[in-house]
């Protein structure tokens, strides 16, 4: 039996920092609201000639650092994101190109919020049956770009950044469990749905949520598939030193946590430095828990995600 192990993690966030002060001034809303209602005190936003290729590059250089392997090494790219450089080539492709790098299989996986647990399951699949031995996977995202800075129900939500982890074959654990699930009934809530055709851009171009009703959706959806990815694997709520979730909203995080009997400080909690980063938070924020030190060998964490589609997922790893 082999499995798969993360040796390395990375982030990239954009230099410019918009507060919600800032926001303030732009559309109707104020810093107490967001932050009771979100967690959300900042949010970093891409340059003007930055791309989630640049981003993603950036993550990926940092977790190779860390790791401590060559770059040859890698022979499995995947991207998660739902905001690409182009339509094609694959985001995947460029940041391959962009590193040097080339021969082996890249390419992007879109499933929004919950994108980098998607990708992780993925690549870890890969490297269990022996199909790579070596996965880079990435979340970047620039969700600012298909933000509408007039709504405020959404544009102070979300954030740009990249996140990145290196994950290889191993005959230890690591990842021990994978659970996704998707339900399209549900993929009105949350969506973006303008398209291109004929050089025009149809239908709306911005993102549009209806955010009492993924609220909703989340926290019901996120307890059921914590508790059934843990008995999946054959373990208790008591087994599990830490939760990283997808930092969309403190009050999911909180409700989540409180289902899994999880004090908050057991819980990586980044949402409040750089809001909603899609695909992006989560290994935006594993990073942050690694580079502090969080994180013991062999501690259980439970990774969990939910975006639109609605797609949801958990990863259950030791680290």
């Amino acid at each position: 039996m082999m499995y798969s192990r993360i040796i390395g993690t990375g982030s990239y966030l954009p230099a410019r920092v918009v507060t919600n002060a800032e926001l303030e001034s732009k559309v109707r809303t104020n810093d107490q609201w967001i932050v009771a209602r979100t967690g959300i005190r900042e949010r970093r936003i891409a340059g003007d000639h930055e791309t989630t290729s640049d981003l993603a590059v950036a993550a990926a250089k940092a977790a190779i650092a860390k790791s401590g392997i060559a770059p040859e090494e890698i022979d499995l790219l995947i991207v998660a994101t739902s905001t690409p450089d182009v339509i094609f080539p694959s985001t995947a492709c460029i940041v391959q190109d962009k590193l040097g790098l080339h021969g082996f299989p890249a390419f992007d996986l879109q499933a929004v919020c919950a994108g980098f647990v998607y990708a992780l399951a993925t690549a870890d699949q890969f490297l269990r049956a022996g199909g790579a031995k070596c996965a880079l996977v990435i979340g970047a995202e620039v969700f600012s770009r298909i933000l509408d800075w007039q709504d405020r129900s959404t544009c102070v939500l979300f954030g740009d950044g990249a996140g990145a982890v290196i994950l290889k074959r191993s005959p230890e654990p690591g990842i021990i469990q994978t659970r996704l699930k998707a339900d399209g009934r549900y993929r009105n809530i949350l969506t973006t749905p303008g398209y291109i055709s004929n050089g025009q851009i149809v239908g709306h171009p911005f993102l549009k949520m209806e955010g009492s009703a993924v609220f909703k959706f989340a926290v019901k959806a996120l307890a059921d598939l914590a508790t059934e990815t843990l008995e999946l694997a054959g373990l208790t709520q008591s087994h599990l030193q830490w939760l990283v979730p997808h930092q969309a909203n403190i009050r999911i995080i909180e409700s989540t946590a409180k289902h899994l009997g999880l004090d908050m400080e057991r819980v990586v909690v980044t949402v409040d430095k750089h809001g909603n980063t899609s695909a992006a938070s989560i290994p935006l924020a594993l990073d942050s828990a690694a580079e502090q030190g969080k994180f013991s060998s062999g501690d259980l964490i439970l990774l969990e995600g939910i975006g639109g589609g609605f797609t949801w997922g958990a990863v259950l790893l030791r680290w």
